[in-house]
């Protein structure tokens, strides 16, 4: 189906919401004062060394040192080539982070490599120690408490390929399919790699294309390595050698395909630079670019915003009448589908199978949507049939096909259970767009009122005991106020003649639902 592009340019935060077939799949945001970092090029300073977890520290001048694992360092490389070509310089390759430097919005896979080739050797105490000053790659956001994840394998992307100058292989997207394409693709691209060497892969939009547009893209990116070297020798440590463009950039150069008819923008400054880039990088569409100059937003014009709304949600209804539940937790994202209103109309695993085979589609939607990373847990409806718990996991498999995020799903077990992992490169919607609620901190549940009086009376009995005075004043939540003045007479009477002093409560609306104080007096 054809695509479109939304954006919606705000005073804070530019918004990017990405519609197949008039269905949101992806949305994307960028504020103003936190910038994506990820593909960004530092000159770093190591600051630990943790030879028990094969990891360092490093100091690339933001709040919180970067994690740089054993085998993201080019000390390695050798056993880097080897681990992602196994000796075969024709094969695809998969970078260590698909998403390239692309932020996530335009990555590219190729074929991995046998799992027994990604392996470290070098100890990473023999190759780096405090002080050293290093070049690295963001290749994934700071996340929670995490700092960000660097790399010193640089990948640079253009418009149709992505270069990676510290090796000598060439690599098609996965997405191409035609063989005779792909071989076609890697004799242009080896006819044409510079002197200097250099690895390659062809992107999904360098298909069809020609010597042209791969020959500019080969000098521009070979010329911005040549910059980012003489950066790094020359600047001071913890420096930004090389950032990547703005939000409204990489969705022209990294979603702006032949299967995109518009991009439709709501800002006049968004949309001349959006058009000056397309001119640029692909200026057979960029008569595809419009601008929206309707006084209604242009999210709420598209229906975008309710969707926004629903990708929050803890449950998301399927238009059978099922529905599933999304449930964060600190280790997993765990995802529930319910039968809710569907009863069918024949037997009970054909309704089964029918719920659990609408709800693949309306999970790998959701997945993206969110961008939900780590490990996953799908809990379909339990299926008796072998035969329909396969033919869900080659739907579920079939689905994830068009996600640009690595993925890796394990065969559907007896109980109706997935494990899959997604590589996680930025902050999830959830994190994006939520914060914990400052009075259940994230727990979902307050402590309820009789446990919240019990507990002050037994505060005021232990504050009371060694000082003097002549009353107790509790300032609660107007709502527990009220309970205690009410539900509690009878109880604040004892306490008053065990504690022998007045008791006297007072709602105050700036505490939250189990907040109080206590103030002897």
């Amino acid at each position: 189906m054809a695509r479109q592009i939304v954006v919606n340019a705000g005073i804070s935060e530019t918004r990017v919401a990405v519609l197949d077939g008039g269905v949101l799949i992806e949305l994307f945001v960028e504020r103003r004062r936190q910038r994506s970092i990820v593909g960004n090029v530092y000159k770093g300073v190591v600051t630990n060394v943790l030879p028990g977890m094969q990891a360092a520290f490093v100091d690339i001048g933001l709040a919180k040192d970067a994690f740089l694992y054993a085998g993201d360092f080019i000390a390695n490389l050798g056993e880097y080539e080897r681990m992602m070509l196994a000796e075969d310089e024709e094969a695809d390759i998969e970078l260590d982070g698909e998403d390239t430097a692309a932020n996530g919005e335009g990555g590219e896979r190729a074929e991995a490599p046998p799992e027994r080739e990604r392996r470290v050797i070098t100890p990473i105490e023999d190759v780096l120690h405090r002080g050293q000053e290093i070049l690295v790659q963001v290749s994934k956001e700071s996340l929670g408490t995490k700092g960000a994840r660097i790399t010193s394998f640089i990948s640079l992307p253009g418009r149709y390929l992505v270069y990676m100058p510290q090796v000598n292989h060439l690599g098609v997207s996965r997405r191409i399919h035609d063989a005779a394409e792909r071989d076609r693709l890697r004799q242009l691209i080896r006819s044409l790699r510079p002197t200097g060497g250099g690895g390659f892969i062809v992107r999904t939009v360098g298909e069809g294309r020609g010597e042209a547009e791969f020959g500019a893209d080969i000098e521009f990116l070979v010329r911005l390595w040549q910059q980012v070297q003489a950066r790094f020798a020359q600047a001071p440590p913890r420096s930004a050698l090389h950032e990547e463009g703005d939000l409204v950039f990489r969705v022209v150069r990294d979603l702006f395909a032949a299967d995109v008819e518009e991009i439709l923008i709501d800002g006049e400054e968004e949309y001349r630079r959006a058009l000056e880039y397309a001119e640029a990088l692909v200026p057979a569409l960029a008569h595809r670019i419009h601008l929206h100059a309707e006084r209604e937003s242009i999210f709420e014009a598209r229906g975008i915003e309710k969707e926004i709304e629903k990708a929050i949600r803890r449950r998301v209804w399927l238009k059978s009448g099922g529905y599933l539940v999304i449930d964060h937790t600190e280790a997993l994202v765990s995802i529930d589908v319910n039968t809710g209103k569907y009863v069918g109309k024949r037997d009970l695993e054909e309704t089964i199978l029918k719920i659990n085979l609408e709800a693949v589609g309306e999970i790998v939607r959701q997945i993206r949507l969110r961008d939900l990373g780590g490990i996953i847990i799908i809990d379909f409806i339990d299926m008796e049939r072998g035969e329909h718990r396969g033919q869900v996991f080659r739907a579920l498999k079939r689905a994830l096909g068009d996600d640009k995020s690595r993925t890796n799903v394990l065969e559907i077990s007896e109980l109706g259970l997935v494990e899959m992992t997604r590589k996680r490169v930025r902050q999830s919607l959830h994190s994006l767009l939520m914060q914990s609620c400052p009075t259940c901190k994230g727990t979902g549940v307050v402590k309820s009122a009789p446990a919240l009086t019990a507990e002050i009376y037994r505060k005021i009995q232990v504050a009371t005991r060694d000082i003097s005075g002549q009353e107790v004043l509790i300032r609660v939540n107007p709502d527990l106020a009220a309970y205690l003045q009410e539900e509690e007479s009878e109880g604040l009477e004892v306490l008053q003649r065990r504690i022998q002093r007045k008791v006297t409560v007072q709602g105050a609306p700036g505490l939250h639902k189990d907040e109080y104080e206590i103030i002897t007096r």
